[in-house]
């Protein structure tokens, strides 16, 4: 057993006495919180290509927002190039308006520089113009537009900066509208408003005509720029258009445009305005500030403000100057995956449709549907329906069709979706702008539209009441939904039966309608059972109302000490509650995510720990029986030691995933609620009552939802990943120099023990230094920096190993336990060889370590310490690092030793306190404090012993 190994499995004994676990503690002090923490950039897909490189949009997973990496090749750049690179970033730097693409970080690796920019989801001015297909934008539109390109014109007029690039293709959008002013490529900064440009720079298309005779130019020649893109706006063609640049400027000279803009559609001032922004003489042009003046735009200025403003803040961003000199790990090569399994489907289905630009972000499960949103901020849903079965609109495609394959909502096309949730047979989601729209069946008024448009409703509609009272986050029960506001509210809607919706009745409601709060409570989300409501506070603590059936809201209160009769077992039940009523037996956790199924529900609290309580008949609490329990239940077991990072629960199921990228479900197996086929020897209703892996390991988890019988879940896998620094001391790239001391090349640090954890292919390996370099080459291929403490031989032939992942904790996927199971139940699908070459590997590793190191055969010499003649000097290098490789496992050895008779004192401790605990406590014979078997605590084949002779406590003993 590995240093690495030791560690954790002492962590893990000390916090099954509720010591805590060092990962926990790391966990909660941020420094390793999930494996989208560690990675801090993710890439997307490739936005296009330019005269200076490729522009790729990745993912920031620290907000989860989206951000364009301009990458700059330095080496095939001139001298001239590398200037006008040096110039975009300075102007970028102190450029900060809501209409100009914000600058956030610039990086360097090796001769690549990353410029770090604001990503713009809605295209181009030019793409927009060019999907108009002929029809005119209205005047409306037309000066809103006006109004963003010419306050972000005069924001870099007003900093002396002369854009000399302004078109349509340089004018970026978002979803929303919003324009965004980019590419200052070709800016110049001027000393002040008379200054004078000589170079002849610019697209030709939109070059001013002093551009074309070679004369001085200054703020003006924008401004001209701005007159061809409002003509290209209004006329829906270009300004100026020739088969040639010489006849081109003739025609730009000359004032010959392509056509007249249409008086009809427009108004004499607009019109007169771009005439005025095209005339010959600069001096004639309007500046900026005046075109903002015009009184068609000064009459509404203050509402266009406004709008701008709400617009930005809508929209998730970087902080800007987040330049420091911290290493940011940035993703290589990945895979990111949507799988959907149940409703008579065992095998999990993989989705290809959601790759590269349109990889899932967040997902959900309906009782027929599935509803994906995209990394772009699309909407797709599909059904998963028996016999054809028609929709009634919960897929908003505007028709009743079933469809099979995920498609993408067209209706909401040039909304940036942000989360998405299903009813039974209807659907909601939020946008970017804080709006809600829904759509599916409106038989209880879940749609919220009081009826007035059917039962069936089959295109998103936008929820009008919301429009004054933005929207922060949504949740749909059965057949009722809930809402929070940003300002704090809560309004629900739907059916009313049990008192789901928080309003002291059972009525039903088709519009919103206002929940009272608990004076002093701060709600930060909302949960919707299938007949219940959670909402949990900003402090950790659960409200809920509605139907308290198998204290499947955690309701019912305990009276041992006050009232015991018999059979009641200390518990006062609670069928259902109309008001919103604290959990008090969740008061004693820190609760950070709660997720209710249709019998049970599973909560996790801050401290990564896994809480079960209601139903318990197919085993889904996960506490190895099928009896009731009427309390809540802390599962340890298979979750000792391990940070939950995610659950959701199903009609009779459970599915978790783990920090350390393992995947777990138990409960109702029934078809296909787990993702495992029927084993032949339980038939297809087996319900495992202790947590079970499935989809191997080493897969990280970004989102999981169930509902019914149905789980959709995606899962990524890095494969590769490097840590590069920002440049926070400015760009010192040098005309021909490479900038070295901006270039950081490696994953770690070869001296640090606590640096060397690997961050890529989805696991956290907690080996020793030396280890590392066995044992993860790709990780440190990256050392080019002359460090010597790994041979030029032994790094190539590292160059050409294949990596084998291993999982985080061996002790689970160790052969013995993998052979306990019936693989057809546990792992019935590709992943089981996967898994079983990662355990394969697992008993096999020591060995290879000790023949990698070995001294007696390097290279193909029998004797590393006898050097051929003409070879001393290789031969006796290669001897040198050999030895000190052999000092530093020694000496690791002895560190392994040392622990190892500390993890054997800890274990002695262990089961004297628990020999103590037997002893005072009164229980029936055989049974622990959850009435639980010992022996049932350990995995089948266990035999009382795990590796390093180490025996488990009761698993299903409390912390």
């Amino acid at each position: 057993m590995s240093l690495g190994e030791y560690e954790r499995h002492f962590d893990s004994l000390n916090s099954e006495l509720g010591g805590g676990s060092v990962v926990s503690e790391r966990s909660a002090l941020g420094t390793y919180n999930g494996e989208e923490e560690k990675l801090h950039y993710i890439p997307i897909r490739i936005l296009g290509r330019g005269a200076f490189g490729e522009a790729i949009l990745y993912r920031r997973t620290e907000d989860n927002s989206l951000v364009v990496w301009k990458e700059v090749d330095l080496n095939s750049l001139s001298e001239k190039e590398r200037k006008d690179v040096m110039n975009e970033i300075s102007i970028l730097s102190i450029l900060e308006h809501n209409n100009i693409i914000a600058y956030f970080n610039h990086f360097m690796d090796k001769n690549t520089l990353l410029i770090e920019l604001e990503y713009c989801n809605g295209g181009n001015l030019y793409d927009k113009i060019n999907h108009q297909n002929g029809k005119l934008f209205s005047e409306e539109v037309v000066i809103w537009y006006l109004y963003q390109i010419a306050s972000a014109v005069s924001h870099i007029h007003k900093a002396g900066i002369l854009h000399r690039d302004i078109k349509t293709l340089n004018i970026f959008l978002t979803k929303t509208d919003l324009i965004k002013l980019g590419d200052y490529g070709l800016a110049k900064k001027l000393d002040s408003e008379f200054s004078m440009a000589e170079t002849c720079v610019g697209t030709p298309y939109y070059m001013s005509p002093e551009l074309c005779q070679g004369a001085k130019y200054n703020f003006k020649s924008d401004i001209w720029a701005m007159g061809c893109v409002l003509f290209e706006v209004l006329a829906l063609t270009r300004t100026f258009d020739a088969t040639n640049p010489l006849n081109l400027c003739v025609k730009i000279v000359q004032g010959n445009w392509t056509m007249e803009v249409n008086s009809e559609v427009y108004s004499p001032a607009l019109i007169k305005l771009v005439y005025e922004c095209l005339d010959q003489d600069p001096a004639k042009r309007p500046t900026s500030d005046q075109i903002l003046d015009q009184p068609f735009i000064s009459c509404c200025r203050q509402e266009l403000e406004e709008r701008v403003a709400l617009l930005n803040s809508a929209m998730k961003k970087p902080k800007l100057s987040t330049v420091t000199d911290t290493p940011v790990a940035v993703v290589t090569t990945r895979s990111r995956e949507v799988y959907f399994w149940g409703g008579g489907k065992f095998t999990p289905q993989k989705i290809d449709t959601f790759k590269g630009g349109s990889s899932a972000q967040h997902v959900c499960a309906g009782e027929s549907h599935f509803a994906v949103v995209t990394v772009e901020k699309e909407l797709y849903t599909w059904a998963n329906v028996q016999g054809g079965a028609k929709m009634v609109g919960q897929l908003g495609q505007g028709d009743q069709a079933s469809y099979r394959q995920p498609r993408r909502v067209e209706r909401l096309q040039g909304k940036a979706i942000r989360q998405v949730a299903c009813g039974a047979d209807f659907t909601a989601c939020i946008t970017d702008e804080d709006q809600m729209y829904m759509f599916g069946s409106d038989y209880y008024g879940c749609i919220g539209v009081e009826g007035e448009l059917g039962m069936e409703i089959l295109e998103p509609v936008l929820l009008e009441f919301f429009e004054e009272r933005p929207v922060r986050q949504v949740s749909c029960g059965d057949n009722h939904v809930v809402v929070l506001t940003q300002n704090g509210d809560i309004y629900s809607w739907g059916c009313g039966e049990y008192g789901r919706l928080g309003l002291e009745c059972e009525d039903d409601f088709s519009s919103p309608m206002q929940v009272t709060i608990p004076k002093g409570a701060t709600i930060s989300s909302v949960s919707c059972a299938s007949d219940g409501t959670f909402f949990l506070t900003e402090t950790g603590k659960v409200l809920a109302c509605g139907n308290n059936e198998f204290n499947k809201l955690g309701l019912n209160q305990g009276i041992c000490g006050l009232k015991n009769h018999p059979g009641e077992q200390g518990y006062q039940g609670i069928p259902y509650i109309t008001t919103l009523t604290l959990v008090k037996q969740l008061a004693r956790f820190k609760i950070q995510t709660i997720a209710p199924g249709k019998s049970h529900t599973a909560a996790i609290d801050v401290r990564g720990r896994l809480i079960t309580f209601g139903c318990n008949k197919y085993g889904q609490l996960g506490v190895k029986d099928f009896k009731k329990h009427q309390g809540v239940q802390l599962l340890v077991g298979p979750f000792g030691g391990k940070t939950v990072t995610k659950v959701s629960c199903g009609d009779g199921f459970t599915i978790a995933a783990t920090e350390d990228n393992h995947i777990f479900a138990w409960g109702n197996a029934g078809n296909g609620r787990l993702g495992m086929p029927a084993d032949k020897g339980f038939g297809s209703e087996v319900c495992p009552a202790m947590p079970r892996p499935i989809f191997g390991s080493l897969h990280h988890v970004p989102d999981l939802s169930c509902r019914g019988w149905h789980t959709i879940i995606i899962m990524e896998k890095v494969l590769n990943s490097k840590t590069i620094r920002s440049n926070s001391s400015g760009l010192s790239v040098g005309l021909g120099q490479e900038a070295s001391t901006s270039t950081v090349d490696l994953d770690m640090d070869p001296g640090s023990e606590t640096e060397c954890r690997f961050r890529g292919l989805g696991g956290t390996m907690e080996d020793n230094t030396e280890e590392c370099f066995l044992e993860t080459p790709m990780m440190s291929l990256a050392n080019q920096t002359g460090d010597s403490s790994c041979p030029l031989w032994l790094r190539k032939e590292l160059e050409n190993a294949e990596f084998i992942p291993m999982p985080d904790d061996p002790e689970q996927f160790i052969p013995d336990q993998l052979a306990s199971y019936s693989q057809s139940v546990t792992l019935p699908y590709e992943e089981l060889k996967e898994l079983t070459a990662a355990a394969a590997a697992a008993s096999t590793e020591k060995g290879l370590s000790t023949k990698r190191m070995s001294c007696d055969k390097v290279n193909g010499l029998e004797d590393a310490d006898v050097c051929k003649k003409g070879e001393s000097g290789a031969c006796c290098k290669a001897s040198s690092e050999i030895t000190k490789l052999q000092e530093t496992v020694a000496r690791q050895e002895m560190r392994i030793q040392m622990l190892e008779k500390q993890v054997t004192e800890q274990q002695k401790e262990n089961e004297r306190l628990w020999a103590a605990i037997s002893r005072s406590t009164p229980r029936e014979p055989g049974c622990d404090n959850n009435r639980n078997h010992p022996l049932d605590a350990r995995m089948p084949g266990d035999g009382g012993e795990r590796g390093g002779g180490f025996t488990n406590r009761p698993a299903g003993a409390s912390v």
